[in-house]
Parts: structure tokens; C-alpha cells; sequence
């Protein structure tokens, strides 16, 4: 199959390319960069060029593929997300509109965080109301009214791999900072977290076989608790752990600081069992065991 993949050159995208090309799929890559051009031409990546700031410029990299996966988002500014999920929008509708009636596989990207606090989030929950980057599942999942094979992908909170803890970074940088690791009241909420090469199988599953209108969980462990969290962070720096009360947290841990203390723990058995999905790679505390996060 070829398929079409915004976000190649970011975290998640390029585990989900690699992937691809393991199970004997062409990627032709979005990117808008000389840079990000010769890191994919160097992998063997088919190079199209357009931007996410476009989406028009998008369309006919849709419609030659056989399918289309979307992990691409604007990160540049974590205090807007709003906007960057407007952004993100107006991208579906230009890449749904080109497959509108072709049956091809369309494959978004959303998330577990607080859609449901204090619950295990399963896969028939949907957002309300619908904001932000739930406005973009709920049009993505719209399209297979059109023909159109769409999938929502539910990353965990934390996406992590080697050397990379998603999130978690933010938090070690802040015990650095304050000489010792923190974590919100009793430390019992939970963030579920997964490991970037298992949620990139997923994606490639999600794409070959998941049924129009699905909603998919990249989830491995359900539920690491803010205090586990802390503690591995405690002892790959060597600081004490203790902690703050949640009214401190924004103070404490800055913009992370009210998603720190929210527990949004999540599901996948559905997935497992909707596509035989099954996550095996390294789960978030062993991770954190790794000498260099902490470097």
C-alpha cells in the first residue's frame, strides 16, 4: 500500500514510518523542509512537500495514496493549543475531502488526556463537549459516513521510548530545578503511558484493518501513578520525593502542572481485542530506569 504520512519527522510519526516500511508498505512523507526532506530521502521515504499551515497544499498527496495516515500537529506553542487544533481541523477536512467515496483508510490522531477524569477511558467514550482536538476526532469519525475507511488513534498521555519519556521530561527538568521530585496530594492519579513502537503498530493495524468509524487506544500501562512517576525520577536523580498539594501544582510544575494532578487512566482491551493489537516493548517505569533520561 503507498501510503500518505504527515508528521514523518516527529516523534511519533517516524516510529510509524519505520514501521510501515518493516511490513512492506511505500511512505511518501509530508514535510516542508530541506532538513526534514533529506532525513527522509536518507530512510528511503518517498519526499512530498506541502505544509500543515496549507492544508490545500495536501490534497493531491491524498488522493494519489492508497491511504493516509495524520500524525502531524503544531507543538510549537503548548499555550495555544486551541489554535493548533483549529489548524488541525481545517487538515482533516482537506484530507477527508480527497478521499471522500474511495473506501481508503484515513488515520487520525487524538489523545486519552482528560477526556473522562477520574474513570478509565474506554473506547466507546467520546469527548463532551466537544473542543479542541475532540472537534477534529469527532470529523475525522464523520468521514466514514463518506466512504471513507476514517480511524481515530488515541495516543496514551505518555508516549515514550528510548530515551524519550514524552511529558515526563517537563518533570524531570522541574525536580533539576527544585532539588527534589514532586508529585500532586497522595500521588495516586494516573497517567497511562505507551511505548512509541507498540502505538506505531498500531497505527500500521489501524490502517490495514480497523473497521470505518473506529476509535482506537495506543494505551500499555492503564495507569502509572503521578507518585511511581515521581519516584523513578527521584531515583534516576538522586533527590528526594515528596509531596505538594494539588493548589500548589500550577505553581510547582508551571503550564503541566493541572494535567500532573488529573487521574485519566485508560483502556485498550477493546483495541486488543477489535485488531489483535498487543503491546510488548518496554512500559514507561522500566524506561525510566534508563541512565540517560536523566543526563
Amino acid at each position: 500500500m503507498q501510503v500518505f504520512v504527515t508528521g514523518a519527522t516527529g516523534f511519533i510519526g517516524g516510529a510509524v514510518v519505520r514501521e510501515l516500511q518493516a511490513n512492506g508498505h511505500q511512505v511518501v512523507a509530508l514535510t516542508r523542509s530541506d532538513s526534514g526532506a533529506q532525513r527522509l530521502q536518507a530512510a528511503g521515504v518517498d519526499v512530498y512537500r506541502g505544509s500543515i499551515d496549507e492544508p490545500e497544499s495536501l490534497r493531491a498527496g491524498a488522493s494519489a495514496a492508497d491511504g493516509v495516515i495524520h500524525t502531524a500537529f503544531d507543538h510549537s506553542n503548548l499555550g495555544a493549543l486551541s489554535a493548533a487544533a483549529v489548524k488541525d481541523l481545517a487538515v482533516v477536512q482537506a484530507l477527508g475531502e480527497e478521499l471522500a467515496g474511495s473506501g481508503k483508510p484515513f488515520v487520525t490522531t487524538y489523545g486519552t488526556t482528560a477526556i473522562r477524569p477520574g474513570a478509565v477511558l474506554t473506547e466507546d467514550v467520546r469527548p463532551f463537549p466537544l473542543e479542541g482536538r475532540g472537534l477534529v476526532e469527532a470529523q475525522t469519525l464523520q468521514w466514514a459516513e463518506k466512504d471513507v475507511r476514517a480511524v481515530s488513534v488515541r495516543p496514551s498521555t505518555v508516549v515514550h521510548g528510548p530515551g524519550v519519556v514524552g511529558f515526563v521530561h517537563f518533570l524531570i527538568a522541574t525536580a533539576k530545578e527544585k532539588g527534589f521530585s514532586a508529585y500532586p496530594a497522595d500521588g495516586s492519579n494516573r497517567w497511562p503511558a505507551v511505548n512509541v513502537a507498540d502505538a506505531a503498530s498500531l497505527y500500521r493495524l489501524a490502517l490495514e484493518n480497523a473497521p470505518a468509524g473506529s476509535v482506537v487506544h495506543a494505551v500499555q500501562d492503564e495507569g502509572v501513578t503521578s507518585g511511581q512517576i515521581a519516584e523513578a525520577i527521584g531515583h534516576g536523580l538522586n533527590l528526594p520525593v515528596r509531596p505538594i498539594p494539588v493548589e500548589q501544582a500550577a505553581d510547582h510544575f508551571g503550564w503541566l502542572g493541572p494535567l500532573f494532578g488529573i487521574d485519566i487512566p485508560a483502556s485498550s482491551q477493546a483495541t486488543q481485542d477489535l485488531l489483535s493489537w498487543r503491546p510488548t516493548r518496554p512500559g514507561l517505569l522500566e524506561n525510566l530506569r534508563e541512565v540517560e533520561i536523566f543526563a
